[in-house]
Protein backbone atom coordinates (compact mmCIF):
# COMPACT_ATOMS: atom_id res chain seq x y z
CA UNK A 1 0.00 0.00 0.00
CA UNK A 2 1.32 3.42 -0.40
CA UNK A 3 0.15 4.50 2.73
CA UNK A 4 -0.80 2.81 6.38
CA UNK A 5 -4.42 3.36 7.51
CA UNK A 6 -4.66 5.40 10.33
CA UNK A 7 -7.74 5.99 12.18
CA UNK A 8 -9.01 8.17 14.77
CA UNK A 9 -9.88 5.73 17.94
CA UNK A 10 -12.01 7.21 20.23
CA UNK A 11 -11.61 4.90 22.84
CA UNK A 12 -7.08 6.37 23.12
CA UNK A 13 -8.15 9.80 22.02
CA UNK A 14 -5.42 9.93 19.48
CA UNK A 15 -5.02 8.58 14.90
CA UNK A 16 -3.26 4.96 15.32
CA UNK A 17 -2.30 3.11 12.68
CA UNK A 18 -4.90 -0.31 11.89
CA UNK A 19 -3.57 -2.97 13.24
CA UNK A 20 -6.11 -5.89 12.40
CA UNK A 21 -7.01 -8.94 14.38
CA UNK A 22 -6.69 -11.03 11.38
CA UNK A 23 -5.79 -8.97 8.32
CA UNK A 24 -6.91 -11.28 5.91
CA UNK A 25 -10.58 -10.91 7.68
CA UNK A 26 -11.91 -7.66 9.17
CA UNK A 27 -14.54 -7.29 11.59
CA UNK A 28 -16.60 -4.08 11.85
CA UNK A 29 -20.13 -3.73 13.53
CA UNK A 30 -22.09 -0.41 13.27
CA UNK A 31 -25.30 0.56 15.38
CA UNK A 32 -28.44 0.89 13.03
CA UNK A 33 -31.26 2.56 13.47
CA UNK A 34 -34.58 2.18 15.61
CA UNK A 35 -37.22 1.35 13.39
CA UNK A 36 -40.20 3.26 13.86
CA UNK A 37 -40.00 6.04 11.61
CA UNK A 38 -38.54 6.87 8.57
CA UNK A 39 -34.71 8.10 9.15
CA UNK A 40 -33.60 11.46 9.16
CA UNK A 41 -30.02 12.71 7.31
CA UNK A 42 -28.63 12.30 10.31
CA UNK A 43 -29.01 9.04 10.60
CA UNK A 44 -28.14 8.64 7.40
CA UNK A 45 -24.22 10.25 8.40
CA UNK A 46 -23.10 7.21 9.61
CA UNK A 47 -24.52 5.30 6.80
CA UNK A 48 -22.48 6.49 4.09
CA UNK A 49 -18.98 6.96 6.68
CA UNK A 50 -19.29 3.34 7.51
CA UNK A 51 -19.75 2.29 3.92
CA UNK A 52 -17.00 4.66 2.50
CA UNK A 53 -15.46 3.01 5.06
CA UNK A 54 -15.88 -0.59 4.65
CA UNK A 55 -15.32 -0.30 0.67
CA UNK A 56 -11.99 1.16 1.48
CA UNK A 57 -11.29 -1.93 3.84
CA UNK A 58 -12.05 -4.45 0.93
CA UNK A 59 -10.27 -2.71 -1.35
CA UNK A 60 -6.98 -2.46 1.18
CA UNK A 61 -7.66 -5.82 2.76
CA UNK A 62 -9.72 -8.30 0.76
CA UNK A 63 -12.75 -9.56 3.25
CA UNK A 64 -14.56 -7.68 5.44
CA UNK A 65 -17.78 -8.78 7.41
CA UNK A 66 -19.81 -5.62 8.27
CA UNK A 67 -22.67 -5.96 10.63
CA UNK A 68 -24.94 -3.32 10.92
CA UNK A 69 -28.33 -4.08 13.71
CA UNK A 70 -31.68 -3.09 13.08
CA UNK A 71 -33.23 -2.60 17.04
CA UNK A 72 -37.04 -3.50 16.39
CA UNK A 73 -37.84 -3.70 20.14
CA UNK A 74 -37.60 -0.31 22.24
CA UNK A 75 -39.68 2.00 24.06
CA UNK A 76 -40.05 4.23 21.39
CA UNK A 77 -41.62 1.80 19.22
CA UNK A 78 -44.19 0.39 21.56
CA UNK A 79 -45.26 4.26 21.80
CA UNK A 80 -45.54 4.63 18.53
CA UNK A 81 -47.21 1.35 18.33
CA UNK A 82 -49.80 2.46 20.50
CA UNK A 83 -52.69 1.95 17.95
CA UNK A 84 -50.92 -0.33 15.73
CA UNK A 85 -49.10 -3.64 15.51
CA UNK A 86 -45.40 -3.59 16.55
CA UNK A 87 -44.45 -6.16 14.03
CA UNK A 88 -46.19 -4.02 10.76
CA UNK A 89 -44.59 -1.09 11.85
CA UNK A 90 -40.91 -1.94 12.42
CA UNK A 91 -40.87 -4.14 9.52
CA UNK A 92 -42.25 -1.20 7.12
CA UNK A 93 -39.80 1.12 8.58
CA UNK A 94 -36.73 -0.88 8.15
CA UNK A 95 -37.63 -1.71 4.84
CA UNK A 96 -38.10 2.05 3.98
CA UNK A 97 -34.58 2.60 5.73
CA UNK A 98 -33.22 -0.29 3.73
CA UNK A 99 -34.52 1.25 0.05
CA UNK A 100 -33.71 4.99 1.59
CA UNK A 101 -29.91 3.53 2.51
CA UNK A 102 -29.13 2.49 -0.69
CA UNK A 103 -30.22 4.98 -2.90
CA UNK A 104 -27.52 6.91 -1.30
CA UNK A 105 -25.01 3.98 -2.81
CA UNK A 106 -24.93 2.35 0.42
CA UNK A 107 -23.91 -1.40 0.25
CA UNK A 108 -26.22 -3.32 2.13
CA UNK A 109 -24.17 -4.52 5.02
CA UNK A 110 -23.00 -8.40 5.33
CA UNK A 111 -25.24 -8.97 8.54
CA UNK A 112 -28.35 -7.35 9.07
CA UNK A 113 -29.14 -9.04 13.03
CA UNK A 114 -32.74 -7.68 14.47
CA UNK A 115 -32.90 -7.49 17.77
CA UNK A 116 -35.43 -9.63 18.59
CA UNK A 117 -33.69 -12.71 16.90
CA UNK A 118 -31.43 -12.81 19.78
CA UNK A 119 -32.94 -12.68 22.75
CA UNK A 120 -32.00 -15.74 23.76
CA UNK A 121 -28.10 -14.70 23.59
CA UNK A 122 -28.92 -11.67 25.59
CA UNK A 123 -30.19 -13.56 28.43
CA UNK A 124 -27.41 -15.66 28.90
CA UNK A 125 -25.57 -12.66 28.41
CA UNK A 126 -27.38 -10.82 31.62
CA UNK A 127 -27.59 -14.67 33.70
CA UNK A 128 -23.30 -14.44 33.08
CA UNK A 129 -23.37 -10.92 34.42
CA UNK A 130 -25.42 -12.27 37.98
CA UNK A 131 -23.63 -15.22 37.97
CA UNK A 132 -19.80 -12.91 38.07
CA UNK A 133 -21.46 -10.64 40.62
CA UNK A 134 -21.38 -7.32 38.15
CA UNK A 135 -25.66 -7.66 37.91
CA UNK A 136 -28.27 -8.28 40.32
CA UNK A 137 -32.34 -8.28 40.16
CA UNK A 138 -34.69 -5.61 41.53
CA UNK A 139 -38.22 -5.38 41.27
CA UNK A 140 -38.48 -7.43 38.23
CA UNK A 141 -35.64 -5.78 36.58
CA UNK A 142 -31.93 -6.67 35.96
CA UNK A 143 -29.35 -4.18 36.53
CA UNK A 144 -25.40 -3.76 35.83
CA UNK A 145 -24.05 -2.20 38.90
CA UNK A 146 -21.33 0.15 37.63
CA UNK A 147 -19.44 0.81 40.58
CA UNK A 148 -18.33 -3.04 40.21
CA UNK A 149 -16.28 -2.06 37.04
CA UNK A 150 -13.31 0.23 38.03
CA UNK A 151 -12.48 1.49 34.49
CA UNK A 152 -16.42 2.31 33.59
CA UNK A 153 -16.18 5.91 31.78
CA UNK A 154 -12.74 4.63 29.76
CA UNK A 155 -14.85 5.23 26.24
CA UNK A 156 -15.92 8.75 27.32
CA UNK A 157 -12.92 9.99 29.57
CA UNK A 158 -14.85 11.21 32.18
CA UNK A 159 -15.77 10.06 35.57
CA UNK A 160 -18.93 8.29 36.58
CA UNK A 161 -20.61 11.73 38.01
CA UNK A 162 -19.85 13.80 35.39
CA UNK A 163 -20.94 11.29 32.91
CA UNK A 164 -24.52 11.39 34.95
CA UNK A 165 -24.50 15.12 35.02
CA UNK A 166 -25.41 15.19 31.28
CA UNK A 167 -27.58 12.07 30.62
CA UNK A 168 -30.58 10.88 30.96
CA UNK A 169 -30.72 8.43 34.13
CA UNK A 170 -33.69 6.79 35.24
CA UNK A 171 -33.25 7.13 38.91
CA UNK A 172 -35.37 4.58 40.15
CA UNK A 173 -35.77 3.06 43.86
CA UNK A 174 -34.85 -0.07 43.25
CA UNK A 175 -31.18 0.81 41.95
CA UNK A 176 -28.42 0.31 44.40
CA UNK A 177 -26.92 3.32 42.83
CA UNK A 178 -28.08 6.15 40.44
CA UNK A 179 -25.54 4.70 37.76
CA UNK A 180 -26.38 1.58 37.60
CA UNK A 181 -27.95 0.39 33.97
CA UNK A 182 -31.45 -1.80 32.58
CA UNK A 183 -29.88 -5.28 31.17
CA UNK A 184 -33.95 -6.25 31.59
CA UNK A 185 -37.36 -4.81 32.53
CA UNK A 186 -40.41 -6.02 32.92
CA UNK A 187 -43.02 -5.98 30.40
CA UNK A 188 -47.34 -5.21 31.37
CA UNK A 189 -49.91 -7.25 29.45
CA UNK A 190 -50.23 -4.92 27.13
CA UNK A 191 -46.66 -4.55 26.16
CA UNK A 192 -44.41 -7.32 24.08
CA UNK A 193 -42.65 -9.51 26.25
CA UNK A 194 -40.35 -12.61 26.74
CA UNK A 195 -40.04 -15.57 29.72
CA UNK A 196 -37.06 -15.28 30.84
CA UNK A 197 -35.43 -16.27 34.30
CA UNK A 198 -36.56 -12.74 35.60
CA UNK A 199 -40.38 -13.24 34.19
CA UNK A 200 -41.75 -11.91 31.39
CA UNK A 201 -39.92 -8.48 30.01
CA UNK A 202 -37.48 -7.35 27.38
CA UNK A 203 -33.95 -6.62 26.97
CA UNK A 204 -32.39 -2.70 27.75
CA UNK A 205 -30.86 -1.06 24.65
CA UNK A 206 -27.25 -1.41 25.64
CA UNK A 207 -27.69 -5.21 25.72
CA UNK A 208 -28.83 -6.45 22.44
CA UNK A 209 -25.09 -5.04 20.51
CA UNK A 210 -23.42 -7.12 23.06
CA UNK A 211 -25.07 -10.19 22.16
CA UNK A 212 -25.21 -9.27 18.58
CA UNK A 213 -21.49 -9.02 18.22
CA UNK A 214 -20.95 -12.21 20.56
CA UNK A 215 -22.66 -14.22 18.45
CA UNK A 216 -21.95 -13.13 15.05
CA UNK A 217 -18.07 -12.49 15.45
CA UNK A 218 -17.02 -13.91 19.41
CA UNK A 219 -15.91 -11.60 21.88
CA UNK A 220 -13.35 -9.03 20.19
CA UNK A 221 -13.80 -7.35 17.12
CA UNK A 222 -11.53 -5.20 14.92
CA UNK A 223 -13.99 -1.49 14.67
CA UNK A 224 -16.97 -0.58 16.28
CA UNK A 225 -18.91 2.25 14.93
CA UNK A 226 -22.16 5.09 15.30
CA UNK A 227 -22.53 8.36 16.28
CA UNK A 228 -21.30 10.81 18.38
CA UNK A 229 -24.00 11.09 20.64
CA UNK A 230 -23.45 6.96 21.09
CA UNK A 231 -20.49 7.37 23.50
CA UNK A 232 -22.35 7.52 26.57
CA UNK A 233 -24.49 6.18 27.37
CA UNK A 234 -24.72 3.37 25.34
CA UNK A 235 -21.42 2.40 24.12
CA UNK A 236 -19.82 3.23 27.33
CA UNK A 237 -22.33 0.66 28.34
CA UNK A 238 -21.70 -1.82 25.84
CA UNK A 239 -17.88 -1.83 27.01
CA UNK A 240 -18.70 -2.52 30.42
CA UNK A 241 -21.60 -5.51 30.04
CA UNK A 242 -18.89 -7.09 27.32
CA UNK A 243 -15.29 -6.74 29.41
CA UNK A 244 -16.68 -8.17 32.68
CA UNK A 245 -18.60 -10.87 31.01
CA UNK A 246 -15.61 -11.63 28.61
CA UNK A 247 -12.79 -11.55 31.36
CA UNK A 248 -11.60 -7.68 30.66
CA UNK A 249 -11.35 -8.48 26.96
CA UNK A 250 -11.93 -6.12 24.74
CA UNK A 251 -14.90 -5.72 22.46
CA UNK A 252 -13.87 -3.67 20.36
CA UNK A 253 -10.23 -2.77 19.29
CA UNK A 254 -10.78 0.66 17.93
CA UNK A 255 -14.30 2.92 18.22
CA UNK A 256 -14.96 4.94 15.65
CA UNK A 257 -17.70 8.13 15.88
CA UNK A 258 -18.75 10.44 13.31
CA UNK A 259 -19.40 14.05 14.34
CA UNK A 260 -23.12 15.32 14.36
CA UNK A 261 -25.17 16.92 10.91
CA UNK A 262 -26.62 20.07 12.07
CA UNK A 263 -28.92 22.65 10.43
CA UNK A 264 -27.88 26.57 11.26
CA UNK A 265 -25.04 25.40 13.55
CA UNK A 266 -27.75 23.16 15.87
CA UNK A 267 -28.07 19.40 15.74
CA UNK A 268 -30.89 17.86 13.43
CA UNK A 269 -32.76 16.06 15.32
CA UNK A 270 -36.47 14.88 15.70
CA UNK A 271 -36.60 16.33 19.33
CA UNK A 272 -35.27 19.42 18.13
CA UNK A 273 -38.22 19.25 14.73
CA UNK A 274 -35.30 20.99 12.99
CA UNK A 275 -35.02 17.26 10.77
CA UNK A 276 -35.94 16.50 7.12
CA UNK A 277 -35.81 12.62 5.95
CA UNK A 278 -34.23 11.03 3.80
CA UNK A 279 -37.71 9.39 2.16
CA UNK A 280 -38.63 13.27 1.89
CA UNK A 281 -35.61 14.36 0.26
CA UNK A 282 -35.69 11.60 -2.07
CA UNK A 283 -38.93 12.76 -3.16
CA UNK A 284 -37.90 16.46 -3.44
CA UNK A 285 -34.77 16.19 -5.24
CA UNK A 286 -35.72 13.02 -7.25
CA UNK A 287 -33.22 10.91 -8.38
CA UNK A 288 -30.56 12.33 -6.02
CA UNK A 289 -29.51 9.99 -3.39
CA UNK A 290 -25.84 10.14 -5.12
CA UNK A 291 -26.44 14.05 -4.49
CA UNK A 292 -26.82 13.40 -1.10
CA UNK A 293 -24.42 11.39 -0.02
CA UNK A 294 -21.67 13.38 -2.05
CA UNK A 295 -22.91 16.54 0.19
CA UNK A 296 -22.67 14.36 3.41
CA UNK A 297 -18.57 13.24 2.37
CA UNK A 298 -17.76 17.22 1.90
CA UNK A 299 -16.76 16.98 5.51
CA UNK A 300 -14.06 14.80 7.47
CA UNK A 301 -16.37 12.45 9.45
CA UNK A 302 -15.64 13.60 12.50
CA UNK A 303 -16.36 17.03 12.13
CA UNK A 304 -19.91 18.57 12.19
CA UNK A 305 -21.21 19.10 8.58
CA UNK A 306 -23.47 21.55 8.24
CA UNK A 307 -26.76 20.67 5.94
CA UNK A 308 -28.77 22.54 3.62
CA UNK A 309 -30.50 22.24 0.27
CA UNK A 310 -28.03 24.40 -1.65
CA UNK A 311 -25.47 22.14 -0.63
CA UNK A 312 -26.75 19.39 -2.06
CA UNK A 313 -28.04 20.79 -4.97
CA UNK A 314 -23.95 22.06 -5.56
CA UNK A 315 -23.02 18.58 -5.26
CA UNK A 316 -25.01 17.70 -7.84
CA UNK A 317 -23.72 19.99 -10.17
CA UNK A 318 -20.52 18.34 -9.08
CA UNK A 319 -21.61 15.02 -9.88
CA UNK A 320 -22.78 16.06 -13.11
CA UNK A 321 -19.68 17.17 -14.49
CA UNK A 322 -17.74 14.36 -13.22
CA UNK A 323 -20.61 11.95 -15.49
CA UNK A 324 -19.82 13.81 -18.53
CA UNK A 325 -16.17 13.93 -18.11
CA UNK A 326 -16.06 9.48 -17.85
CA UNK A 327 -19.28 9.22 -19.99
CA UNK A 328 -18.25 6.11 -21.54
CA UNK A 329 -15.05 5.46 -19.77
CA UNK A 330 -13.92 2.34 -18.47
CA UNK A 331 -12.63 2.35 -14.65
CA UNK A 332 -9.04 1.86 -14.13
CA UNK A 333 -7.10 1.92 -11.02
CA UNK A 334 -7.66 4.24 -8.47
CA UNK A 335 -5.57 7.11 -7.45
CA UNK A 336 -2.81 6.87 -4.98
CA UNK A 337 -3.40 10.23 -3.63
CA UNK A 338 -7.31 9.35 -3.22
CA UNK A 339 -5.83 6.52 -1.40
CA UNK A 340 -3.98 8.82 0.53
CA UNK A 341 -6.45 10.78 2.25
CA UNK A 342 -8.83 8.27 2.75
CA UNK A 343 -6.08 6.28 4.26
CA UNK A 344 -5.87 9.17 6.93
CA UNK A 345 -8.51 8.60 8.90
CA UNK A 346 -11.62 8.47 6.04
CA UNK A 347 -10.40 12.31 4.85
CA UNK A 348 -12.69 12.84 2.63
CA UNK A 349 -12.49 16.47 1.39
CA UNK A 350 -9.16 15.72 0.94
CA UNK A 351 -10.36 12.85 -1.56
CA UNK A 352 -13.03 14.96 -3.10
CA UNK A 353 -10.24 17.87 -3.91
CA UNK A 354 -8.13 14.74 -5.66
CA UNK A 355 -11.18 13.69 -7.48
CA UNK A 356 -11.27 17.32 -9.07
CA UNK A 357 -7.30 16.91 -9.67
CA UNK A 358 -8.02 14.03 -11.51
CA UNK A 359 -10.87 15.29 -13.81
CA UNK A 360 -8.44 18.25 -14.87
CA UNK A 361 -6.27 15.57 -16.89
CA UNK A 362 -7.84 14.07 -19.70
CA UNK A 363 -5.35 10.99 -19.48
CA UNK A 364 -6.56 9.90 -16.22
CA UNK A 365 -10.57 9.46 -16.70
CA UNK A 366 -10.33 5.74 -15.99
CA UNK A 367 -8.70 6.90 -13.10
CA UNK A 368 -11.18 9.19 -11.93
CA UNK A 369 -14.08 6.63 -12.26
CA UNK A 370 -12.18 3.88 -10.42
CA UNK A 371 -11.33 6.53 -7.46
CA UNK A 372 -15.04 7.38 -7.45
CA UNK A 373 -16.58 4.43 -7.43
CA UNK A 374 -14.41 4.04 -4.30
CA UNK A 375 -16.26 6.65 -2.33
CA UNK A 376 -19.61 4.77 -3.69
CA UNK A 377 -19.84 7.95 -6.36
CA UNK A 378 -20.07 7.35 -10.01
CA UNK A 379 -21.79 4.37 -9.89
CA UNK A 380 -24.59 4.77 -12.36
CA UNK A 381 -24.31 6.41 -15.86
CA UNK A 382 -25.20 9.94 -17.26
CA UNK A 383 -28.09 8.24 -19.20
CA UNK A 384 -30.07 6.35 -15.99
CA UNK A 385 -28.89 9.15 -13.75
CA UNK A 386 -31.23 11.98 -16.45
CA UNK A 387 -33.94 9.08 -16.36
CA UNK A 388 -33.71 8.65 -12.82
CA UNK A 389 -34.35 11.62 -12.08
CA UNK A 390 -36.65 12.71 -14.15
CA UNK A 391 -38.58 9.47 -13.41
CA UNK A 392 -40.12 9.59 -17.06
CA UNK A 393 -39.19 8.34 -20.53
CA UNK A 394 -38.10 10.67 -23.42
CA UNK A 395 -41.34 10.70 -25.30
CA UNK A 396 -43.04 12.22 -21.70
CA UNK A 397 -39.93 15.22 -22.14
CA UNK A 398 -41.18 15.25 -25.54
CA UNK A 399 -44.58 15.77 -24.40
CA UNK A 400 -43.50 18.29 -21.86
CA UNK A 401 -41.82 20.17 -24.83
CA UNK A 402 -44.63 20.18 -26.76
CA UNK A 403 -47.23 21.19 -23.76
CA UNK A 404 -45.07 24.21 -23.17
CA UNK A 405 -45.21 25.63 -27.16
CA UNK A 406 -48.88 25.60 -27.08
CA UNK A 407 -48.87 27.07 -24.12
CA UNK A 408 -47.04 29.71 -25.97
CA UNK A 409 -48.65 29.90 -28.80
CA UNK A 410 -51.66 30.61 -26.76
CA UNK A 411 -49.95 33.13 -25.28
CA UNK A 412 -50.46 31.44 -21.29
CA UNK A 413 -46.69 32.27 -20.52
CA UNK A 414 -47.47 31.78 -16.80
CA UNK A 415 -48.04 27.73 -18.09
CA UNK A 416 -45.09 28.00 -20.32
CA UNK A 417 -43.02 29.03 -17.38
CA UNK A 418 -44.17 26.30 -15.48
CA UNK A 419 -43.27 23.73 -17.29
CA UNK A 420 -39.74 25.30 -18.40
CA UNK A 421 -39.07 25.72 -14.31
CA UNK A 422 -40.56 21.95 -13.44
CA UNK A 423 -37.75 20.47 -16.32
CA UNK A 424 -35.26 22.45 -15.43
CA UNK A 425 -36.11 21.38 -11.49
CA UNK A 426 -35.25 17.73 -12.46
CA UNK A 427 -32.07 18.96 -14.62
CA UNK A 428 -33.20 19.17 -17.87
CA UNK A 429 -32.43 22.45 -19.53
CA UNK A 430 -34.64 23.23 -22.83
CA UNK A 431 -33.00 24.82 -25.43
CA UNK A 432 -35.25 27.69 -27.03
CA UNK A 433 -34.00 28.31 -30.78
CA UNK A 434 -35.87 30.35 -33.77
CA UNK A 435 -37.65 27.24 -35.49
CA UNK A 436 -38.96 25.92 -31.57
CA UNK A 437 -38.11 23.88 -28.80
CA UNK A 438 -36.75 21.27 -30.39
CA UNK A 439 -34.29 20.24 -27.53
CA UNK A 440 -33.30 19.17 -24.28
CA UNK A 441 -30.23 17.93 -22.50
Amino acid sequence: MSSKLKLYNTLTNKKEEFKAINPSHITMYVCGPTVYDFAHVGNARPVVVFDTLARLLRHDYGKVTYARNITDIDDKIIAAAANGNIAEITEKFARHYEEDMSALNAKKPDIVPKATDYLDEMIVLISDLIAKGYAYEANDHVLFQVSKMDDYGELSGRKVEDLLAGARVDIAGYKREASDFVLWKPSSDAQPGWESPWGRGRPGWHTECSAMIKKNFGETIDIHGGGQDLIFPHHENEIAQSKCAHGGRNLANYWLHNGYLTVSGEKMSKSQGNFVTVHDLLKEFIGGGEDIRLCLLTAQYRQPVDFSRDGVIQAKKQLDKWYKITQGVEPTVVSDAVLDALRDDLNTPKAIMELNQLSKNENRKGELLASAQLLGLLESTIEKRLMGSLKINPEKIEDKILERTIAKMDKNWKRADEIRDELNKSGIKLLDRPDGTTAWE
